[in-house]
C-alpha cells in the first residue's frame, strides 16, 4: 500500500486532535469534535474545512475557450471574467469523467477545480483532447484550498480582510489580501450553506487557517472534517463523484440537465447524450427519506415489490431534518415524488419514499 499524501495543513489537523482517515490517497480529517457538532456549526454559524486535496488545472492562451467548450458541459465563452460555473466533463459515451468548477480569471485564463481522486485522470484527459494555442498546467500541489462555510462566513472574512472592499457574490471570485498574501476568494462551496472557498499558495495555508479560526472564534467557528462535509452536501443533494457520478453515469441520469448546454454545440459526449436522452431504460437519481426506523448506507439495495430495483449511492441521518435520508438510482418509472420504496437494511426491507430534491430548502 502506497503512503498517504498529506495536505499543507496536516500538522495543524494533528495539533487540533482531528481523527484522520484515508481519503482519495490523502490522510484527511474526518472530524475534530463530532460530525453532528461540526454540521450544526456550518448550518447555524460557520465551519472551516481543509479541501486542499482537490486539484486545480489551468488553461491559458487564445485556444483556451475552444478547448474548454469541447471538454465541459457548461457554456464557457459566455462566462465573464471573475465568475465561476459548475459543469461536467464527459467521455464519448456520455459518462462523467468528473464534475468540475470552472473559473475565468482573464480573457484567456481559466482553471478547473477537480475532485482529488480524479486529478491524474482529468489531467491526462485534458492533455489528450486539448486543442491548439492553449497551455495546460496542473497547479494542484502548489495550491491549498480552504472552505469557509456558514451564515457567519461573510462577517468572519470581512473582519480578517480588514477592508471595506465588497466580498464576491455567489459564483463570483476576486483576489484579496489575507494574512499578507494574495488569496483567490470564490463565493462557492459544497455544503448548501453560504460561504467562500479560498485558494492560497500551499506555504501560506497554515497561517490563513489559523487566522480564520482566531477571527471566527467569537462567532462559534469550528474546524470541520469530511464527515460533516458529507452530511451537509447530502442534505443539499449535491453529487459526490464515485457515488452519484462515475464514468458510466450521464448528467441526465443524475438530474443535472440544467448544467448541460445545447447538445448541438458538439462537446465531447454530446452525441451519446442525444442517443441516451429518451431511452426508457435510463435510470434516474432520486432522493428518499426513511419512513420506518433505519439508516440507508451506500450500496444498500433499493426494493420495490420485493425486487431489487437499484442501489443507494449515499445515505445518512440528517442532523438538520432529524430523519434518515439518501440518494440512489432507480428506473425512471419509479422516480416520481411520493413513490413508495424500501431499503434493504441488514436483510430487513425498511419503508422509504421518494421526495423532492434538495432535501433542505
Amino acid at each position: 500500500m502506497s503512503e498517504l499524501l498529506q495536505t499543507p495543513l496536516h500538522s495543524t489537523h494533528v495539533r487540533l486532535g482531528a481523527r484522520l482517515v484515508p481519503f482519495a490517497g490523502y490522510d484527511m480529517p474526518v472530524q475534530y469534535s463530532s460530525i453532528r457538532e461540526e454540521h450544526e456549526a456550518v448550518r447555524e454559524r460557520a465551519g472551516l474545512f481543509d479541501v486542499s486535496h482537490m486539484g486545480q488545472i489551468y488553461f491559458t492562451g487564445p485556444g483556451a475557450v475552444a478547448t474548454l467548450e469541447s471538454l465541459v458541459t457548461c457554456e464557457v465563452a459566455s462566462l465573464r471574467v471573475e465568475r465561476a460555473r459548475y459543469g461536467l466533463m464527459l467521455n464519448e459515451s456520455g459518462g462523467c469523467v468528473d464534475d468540475v468548477m470552472l473559473t475565468r480569471l482573464g480573457e484567456e485564463e481559466f482553471f478547473l477545480c477537480v475532485n482529488a481522486s480524479n486529478v491524474a485522470k482529468v489531467r491526462a484527459w485534458v492533455e489528450d483532447h486539448a486543442g491548439r494555442d492553449v497551455s495546460i498546467e496542473d497547479r494542484s500541489e502548489a495550491t491549498a484550498l480552504l472552505a469557509l462555510q456558514g451564515p457567519a462566513a461573510h462577517g468572519i472574512l470581512t473582519r480578517l480582510a480588514a477592508t471595506d472592499r465588497e466580498l464576491p457574490k455567489r459564483f463570483r471570485v476576486t483576489v484579496m489580501d489575507l494574512v499578507g498574501q494574495p488569496v483567490l476568494v470564490s463565493a462557492t462551496g459544497y455544503t448548501g450553506a453560504p460561504g467562500f472557498e479560498l485558494y492560497v499558495t500551499a506555504g501560506h495555508a497554515e497561517k490563513l487557517f489559523e487566522a480564520l479560526l482566531e477571527v471566527g472564534e467569537a462567532d462559534g467557528l469550528l474546524p470541520a472534517g469530511l464527515g460533516a462535509r458529507d452530511t451537509l452536501r447530502l442534505e443539499a443533494a449535491l453529487p459526490l463523484y464515485g457515488h452519484e457520478l462515475d464514468d458510466t453515469t450521464s448528467p441526465f441520469e443524475a438530474g443535472l440537465d440544467r448544467f448541460v448546454k445545447p447538445l448541438e454545440t458538439g462537446f465531447i459526449g454530446a452525441a451519446a447524450l442525444a442517443e441516451r436522452a429518451d431511452s426508457p431504460s435510463e435510470r434516474r437519481l432520486v432522493g428518499f427519506e426513511m419512513i420506518d426506523r433505519g439508516i440507508a448506507r451506500a450500496d444498500y439495495a433499493i426494493i420495490h415489490d420485493g425486487e431489487i430495483v437499484g442501489r443507494v449511492t449515499s445515505g445518512a441521518p440528517s442532523p438538520t431534518l432529524g430523519k434518515s435520508i439518501g440518494l440512489g438510482y432507480v428506473p425512471r418509472a419509479l422516480s416520481e415524488t411520493g413513490q413508495p420504496l424500501a431499503i434493504r437494511v441488514r436483510k430487513n426491507d425498511v419503508a422509504a419514499r421518494v421526495v423532492e430534491l434538495p432535501f433542505l430548502r
